[in-house]
């Protein structure tokens, strides 16, 4: 491995990789072959020395603010849910200032497939700032590749790749990452919001029913995109490009004639989480709710070949973690919007506990020691706002908290409390994280907030919200 380090040599005998073929779904026709999807495997060394460049070059670029700052894809304290509670609390505003959003979500066809690795190389020379030893590495870890794919017992020739990042190694997002970075040049040009999760995009606009100005900034964006794509070997598929206006429905139609290049949509599946027209996520708790029973109704007909522990396991496999994906930006809602995720949850501990559907599930979820949905959500935000107010989460989170600066100097000066925005409206301006989170935040005690690291902050908010539940 140092040898490979030193003299900027990626070794040839990890360069091979092996494609094998899975049906996308069990249901679908083998003998289709876009039915299928191409799995790459690496060398197992390969992966450890990837590993340490990693390690290395991801320090660097942290250290120098390289990354792009609305790139939240394959980054350390970044997530969906991050980037997805940043786009969420813009639009908030936008509907608490009267004004709609329009949000657009690019797709791009294979990207990660097409990159050229002149082009790529040379960002990493001029924009990374990488020369000698380590970027004769990266010219010989990208160069000479080759595949063959193994299908059961058969294999093909082998096959050599002249483009594209490495699938199924360890930098393929890094690079890729930074072979994106001069895109959000091109669109803070044109002054629109944008945010990226890898190869997904999405650009957004505040924008009133009689205005077109943004409108045409947001047009001449996108073709400004797809330009630089075209040069860099990506394409935008502007068929699969999806369009959503947010806000009270008769100023959305007004926006439609504005919009003829696209065809509006009332709700978008946006990284996993489903956002529609008028911005109540009932669609997607309707959804979640959907795929959750029919997952426990599955776990319900094994529950009695299996023990406590196991179902327990399997709640919290297919139960648990979607009535928490994202769950923060479900809060502020009304309590009966949530009510069905509720009613989900309270099912899923009568089937692990064998309780019966008469009997009160107060006691039940006690004794699980499961926070009901409502404060699970509030547990979610307030981790976020703990983990901005600590130097573990993106800088675009962190930059919406603000310190309580009082007039003169109170008692509750140096407390940790932080400053509230003025909402107009109690359905969007106090739902948004940047109030809702900094108004939880101050309601905690003292020594909540004083927490020195995250696990004893998590352990000591879920007590809290414990005593507030059930006490």
């Amino acid at each position: 491995m140092n040898c490979s380090l030193q003299m900027g040599v990626f070794p040839t005998a990890f360069k091979m990789a092996v494609v094998k073929p899975l049906l996308k779904k069990s249901n679908l026709d083998p003998n289709v072959f876009d039915n299928y999807r191409p799995v790459s495997n690496l060398p197992f060394l390969s992966k450890i020395l990837e590993k340490l460049v990693f390690n290395q070059v991801n320090d660097f670029l942290n250290r120098n603010n390289i990354l792009e700052k609305h790139q939240s894809g394959f980054r350390r304290n970044h997530s969906t849910e991050t980037a997805l509670v940043k786009i969420l609390n813009d639009i908030r505003w936008n509907l608490d200032n009267k004004k709609l959003t329009v949000l657009v979500l690019l797709d791009l066809s294979a990207a990660f497939d097409t990159v050229d690795h002149h082009i790529l190389l040379n960002r990493l020379s001029h924009l990374v700032s990488l020369s000698g030893s380590v970027l004769n590495w990266f010219c010989s870890y990208l160069t000479d590749r080759c595949f063959y794919v193994s299908m059961d017992t058969c294999s093909s020739g082998t096959h050599e790749i002249g483009c594209g990042v490495p699938q199924g190694s360890i930098l393929e997002p890094l690079l890729f990452n930074l072979y994106m970075l001069p895109l959000g040049d091109v669109i803070r040009r044109h002054g629109i919001s944008f945010h990226s999760y890898a190869d997904d995009t999405q650009l957004y606009i505040a924008v009133s029913p009689d205005e077109t100005d943004q409108i045409d900034a947001l047009l001449n964006c996108i073709v400004d995109i797809k330009s630089w794509m075209a040069v860099n070997f990506l394409q935008l598929n502007q068929d699969k490009t999806e369009v959503l206006v947010i806000g009270p429905e008769g100023q959305r139609e007004k926006l439609f004639p504005k919009l003829q290049h696209f065809k509006p949509t009332q709700s978008v599946k946006n990284l996993g989480v489903i956002f529609d027209s008028e911005l109540n996520f009932i669609p997607h708790i309707r959804n979640m709710t959907k795929i959750g029973f029919y997952h426990l109704k599955n776990i319900a007909r094994v529950r009695p070949f299996l023990s406590q522990a196991s179902t327990e396991v399997l709640m919290h496999a297919f139960i648990s973690c979607r009535l928490d994906y994202c769950n923060a930006l479900l809060s502020g809602l009304p309590k009966k919007s949530t009510l069905n995720l509720q009613l989900l949850q309270n099912s899923a501990a009568r089937v692990l506990t064998r309780t019966r559907g008469r009997e009160h599930i107060t006691p039940v979820l006690e004794s699980l020691h499961w926070l009901p949905v409502r404060f699970r959500i509030d547990f979610k935000v307030l981790l976020l706002v703990f983990k901005c107010l600590n130097g573990i989460a993106p800088s675009y989170l962190s930059d919406l908290l603000l310190p309580y600066q009082p007039s003169r100097t109170l008692r509750s000066s140096g407390s940790g409390l932080l400053s509230l925005p003025k909402p107009r409206t109690k359905t969007h301006g106090e739902a948004a994280f940047s109030h809702y989170g900094p108004r939880l935040w101050n309601s905690l005690p003292e020594n909540l907030r004083s927490a020195e690291t995250v696990d004893i902050f998590k352990g000591r908010l879920k007590t809290h919200l414990f005593n507030q539940t059930f006490n």
